[in-house]
């Protein structure tokens, strides 16, 4: 009774056009309130949920990132790939995804690379002849990346939710990151063969070395906040400040991009995009901690073990579960209502934790494309200025569904890496 009239405010609210933070926060109250649970609960919880040293990793990422974007890193970034990429088939196609990828080792939010990428690349697609639908809907897919590959804010805001190693996270989403960026760029090269897409000329390797002579002080900003991760010179929370600090001497005096006037709007800017996922995890908690005092996760676990499903079935099941919540539920409110809920099925059916999480948060992320609550299609849909029913995703979705059923069958994709650097 308490777990259905929880849910049923939710997807009524949710139905009524309530924002799903304000919904989960509402249907939360209305739970307190109902079955007398004591109300300081509700801002009790909400405020221990955001009182986290790691989560200020949050909000140093999406400063870091507004940096970059504002001091002419990402600019940078997208002359490597263009150099580089620009004369394969579809070549500012595969220019987005490969800057994408580089991109998502400094921010670690999709929706600040979607805007970024987006807003520079989705005009010069349209230019150059490519459909708006198929520019939008690449730029949508490839943003996903940046929470995948090293640093990642989801990333951050999991390993907080369950203890687990923010740097083992970390270094876990690099090769699926890669594997993702591929997968795109292969779909990419077959559709661009298949309606014909233009390709830049191809240039001669001296240029080549100016570029990214040009853009050394850039690329040098991934390695930069993983390679202390790695080495324990600084924790995720750090290489969040590292980040902020390397931009700004950057911004500041390299590239000199960046003015000193220019901090307060930097500041204000990123300050407007941790509201939104500090309101959603604060608003979560109260409606995950609800969810675990009422026995959800142990009423799950017991119902999914009378299917008898091995490790593997489990996890093709969670994965299809979470792509259908993607479709109604934003990425992050999904990601805090459901990992308090299966974290028990971990070592019931005896799952790597690292390994489950990767796939969550894969998953999670490709949630964010699809129509029609899909984040980052709203935000490159708003840049190409076309309606959501002509954007061109289902394609990238399914090369991106065929990533995460490759880590669902081997494993090693996701453990490998973190287990050789940080076992």
């Amino acid at each position: 009774m308490e777990i259905a009239s929880l849910f049923l405010v939710f997807m009524v609210l949710m139905l009524a056009g309530v924002s799903v933070a304000t919904s989960m926060l509402a249907a939360s109250i209305v739970n307190v309130l109902w079955f007398g649970i004591p109300e300081i609960i509700t801002a009790e919880r909400m405020l221990n949920s955001i009182n986290s040293f790691p989560l200020l990793a949050v909000p140093f990422f999406i400063f870091a990132g507004v940096i970059m974007n504002r001091a002419g890193l990402t600019r940078e970034m997208v002359e490597v790939s263009k150099a580089f990429v620009g004369h394969f088939r579809g070549g500012t196609a595969q220019v987005n995804v490969t800057a994408n990828m580089i991109l998502s080792g400094v921010s670690g939010s999709a929706s600040a690379d979607c805007a970024a990428i987006g807003s520079m690349l989705i005009p010069t697609m349209k230019r150059e002849g490519y459909p708006a639908g198929f520019s939008v809907g690449l730029t949508a897919a490839a943003s996903c990346i940046g929470p995948i590959i090293p640093p990642s804010i989801v990333m951050v805001i999991y390993g907080s939710m369950t203890n687990l190693s923010i740097g083992k996270l970390f270094l876990a989403g690099a090769v699926p990151g890669v594997l993702i960026g591929i997968a795109l760029m292969i779909l990419v090269s077959y559709m661009a063969r298949r309606h014909g897409y233009p390709r830049h000329p191809r240039l001669p390797w001296r240029q080549r070395v100016c570029v990214v002579w040009r853009a050394l002080p850039a690329l040098l900003a991934p390695l930069v906040i993983v390679g202390g991760i790695v080495t324990g010179l600084y924790t995720a929370t750090e290489a969040g400040v590292i980040a902020c600090v390397y931009g700004l001497a950057i911004g500041l005096f390299v590239y000199r991009e960046l003015k000193v006037t220019d901090l307060m709007d930097t500041l204000s800017e990123a300050v407007e995009m941790t509201a939104i996922p500090i309101f959603i995890l604060a608003a979560a908690s109260i409606f995950g901690f609800l969810l675990t005092i009422h026995g959800f996760g142990a009423k799950t676990v017991g119902w999914i073990r009378t299917f008898d499903l091995t490790p593997t079935e489990l996890l093709l099941a969670i994965v299809v579960l979470l792509l259908i919540v993607g479709l109604f539920v934003e990425g992050l409110a999904a990601l805090l209502i459901f990992v308090p809920v299966f974290m028990p099925l971990v070592p019931a059916f005896g799952l790597d934790h690292i390994h489950f999480a990767l796939i969550v948060i894969v998953t999670i992320m490709i949630g964010t494309i699809t129509p029609p609550v899909g984040l980052q299609l709203y935000i490159a849909a708003s840049i190409g200025k076309i309606p959501l029913n002509q954007v061109i995703v289902w394609p990238f979705v399914v090369a991106m569904v065929a990533v995460v059923v490759l880590m669902v069958l081997f494993p090693p994709i996701v453990t490998f890496v973190p287990n050789l650097f940080l076992d």
